[in-house]
């Protein structure tokens, strides 16, 4: 005799997972193509060309940054525009970066010391576009905690003003994205 538990066979369940998940599937790619989704890519497509030159100018106190900042610059053209960076001879758009600067206001203390800041980074644009000179500013904020270690003070500060710097980085994905999107409805 067969025991209870083994006379049911796997192959004799229903598929049920697999019809649940084509069935998603399916409704997702009707809804992303369906609504007219376009990647920022293709936005960004009508602000800038697919050659761009960067330059980045830094803050004489804080120089440390630059090679940062170019790094994620250099990455940010490559994944989310499309495009390639070349030299400023054969580019037909422009970004220019100039990082003015990092200020903290102390939000916190504990004993006499801060125990938790407020970052405040300012980044300026300039881009050479197919329309013509844009400029943004950007300040982008973070917070963060601080040690009472020296050392792990200044390596939470460096990493507090990359933290800025990305997310100022990310505005500016987010305005030449919309900038973008309204010269395509323009046209």
């Amino acid at each position: 005799m067969i025991p209870f538990y083994k006379s049911f066979s796997q192959k004799n369940k229903p598929k049920l997972f697999t019809f649940h998940f084509s069935f998603f599937t399916l409704l997702l790619l009707v809804a992303v193509t369906g609504c007219g989704y376009k990647p920022s890519s293709h936005a960004i497509s009508n602000l800038f060309s697919d050659t761009v030159y960067i330059e980045v100018h830094v803050d004489r106190v804080e120089p440390e940054n630059a090679p940062f900042l170019k790094d994620e610059m250099n990455r940010m053209v490559y994944t989310r525009f499309g495009g390639k960076v070349v030299p400023k001879e054969q580019a037909q758009s422009q970004i220019i970066v100039t990082y003015a600067g990092t200020t903290f206001t102390p939000l916190a203390y504990k004993n006499g010391y801060v125990s938790r800041y407020r970052t405040n980074v300012s980044v300026n644009f300039e881009m050479l576009t197919k329309q013509g000179k844009l400029t943004k500013r950007i300040n982008a904020i973070q917070e963060a905690d601080i040690q009472t270690s020296s050392l792990l003070s200044t390596t939470l500060r460096i990493q507090a003003i990359h933290n800025g710097l990305e997310k100022a980085m990310d505005e500016f994905l987010a305005y030449a994205s919309a900038k973008g999107l309204t010269l395509e409805h323009e046209k």
